[in-house]
């Protein structure tokens, strides 16, 4: 192999269409190695029997299929499967599967650790380390494929994707992009997409970017329907306020009349959760074709937050219902394995991680 070998797991179809430029090799040798890649889970060349010999040499040579490590796996009593995965030598991120009776979402993760600092977010506390590379992404999707057995026919256990996992996606624009593509090829998942969804707190020209390069289904990490509140909750609000939040969502189903933005928002007792609150929150979503996903507060060390109760949760979950509001209580599943929305942590290596996080946050 050569000592600095390319690995096929970073390279999406533009960047596999280039590689093949390179070295002289035909187009239609991308969609060959993206099902074998992909869609069969092959990494060993020699067993990718449609291939030229001549051709396999000359990958074993000169390139590699590298993805993630599984470290860890953990299985909750409710089927929700986590896995940790080493990216580096010091560094791992942690991806999961909800299984569903109709579906199979997984929860993939764009960076080690996350500097966003959002107050009620295990992954927050351990501060950021570095954007992972588009193998490192879609090789979450490829691990856990490989693990729950899939085949591209009959055996499709992962019907959705969600960027959901440790990081802010649009922090890591163009990889996370590249691995969405994937996900959505024809030649490797065959997502739709409304399928893929991302998530984020609220980078603005982000969201903008990714209405005109690669529209899949989009969440936001709302929390708090005022700037006073959600300046505290989510600190990327203090560059993006809430008003130009809305603006980017409009502005991108404006150009997907079809589609809806999912709003998150965290239950925390005695903060978030008040009925005057539930009534801004439907000021603020009037008009904007929305679903509000309302999840129970799950708690982890540290946090200083506590849950709110059922009964105003779904006192809140009524208020919106009552404007039209798509509005579902979301089921905390994996949280006996840590799994839950916002409990995922890795393993961050990032002595400084605060300042890095700090200095992160001045340049979004």
């Amino acid at each position: 192999m050569s000592p600095v070998a390319t690995n096929l797991g970073d390279l999406d179809v533009k960047g596999l269409n280039v590689f093949m430029a390179k070295i002289g090799e035909s187009r239609f040798r991308t969609s060959q190695l993206l099902k074998w890649i992909h869609q069969f889970g092959i990494v060993d060349f020699d067993a990718m029997t449609n291939l030229s010999k001549s051709f396999r040499q000359r990958l074993a040579s000169d390139t590699e299929i590298r993805f993630p490590e599984i470290v860890d796996t953990q299985e909750s009593t409710d089927g929700t499967i986590k896995w940790l995965l080493r990216v580096d030598s010091g560094n791992s991120i942690e991806t999961v599967f909800i299984p569903e009776n109709d579906r199979g979402t997984l929860c993939v993760s764009s960076q080690v650790g996350c500097p966003l600092d959002c107050q009620f977010c295990a992954t927050a506390k351990q501060g950021f380390n570095r954007n992972l590379s588009v193998g490192e992404i879609i090789g979450q999707v490829w691990l856990a494929a490989r693990e729950l057995g899939q085949t591209p026919k009959t055996n499709r256990r992962i019907t959705n994707v969600v960027m959901m996992g440790m990081g802010e996606p649009l922090l890591n624009f163009d990889n996370v992009v590249s691995a969405m593509e994937l996900m959505m090829d024809d030649h490797a998942y065959n997502l739709a997409r409304k399928k893929v969804t991302l998530s984020t707190a609220g980078h603005v020209p982000g969201i903008y970017r990714l209405r005109d390069t690669c529209p899949v289904s989009l969440a936001i990490s709302l929390h708090a329907p005022i700037d006073e509140l959600r300046d505290v909750l989510v600190p990327i609000n203090r560059k993006y306020p809430i008003d130009s939040l809305i603006d980017a969502c409009r502005s991108y189903v404006g150009s997907n009349p079809h589609d809806q933005i999912t709003f998150e928002y965290v239950m925390l007792k005695d903060v978030n959760d008040s009925q005057a609150l539930a009534r801004d929150v439907v000021k603020l979503l009037r008009g904007l074709p929305a679903k509000v996903n309302l999840i129970p507060f799950n708690p982890f060390d540290g946090a200083n937050y506590e849950c709110s109760s059922r009964e105003t949760i779904d006192e809140f979950r009524r208020e919106l219902v009552k404007a039209g509001i798509v509005t579902i209580t979301r089921k905390t599943r994996g949280d006996d394995i840590d799994a839950a929305c916002g409990q995922l942590v890795g393993k961050v290596l990032s002595k400084s991680a605060r300042r890095r996080s700090q200095h992160k946050m001045a340049t979004l």
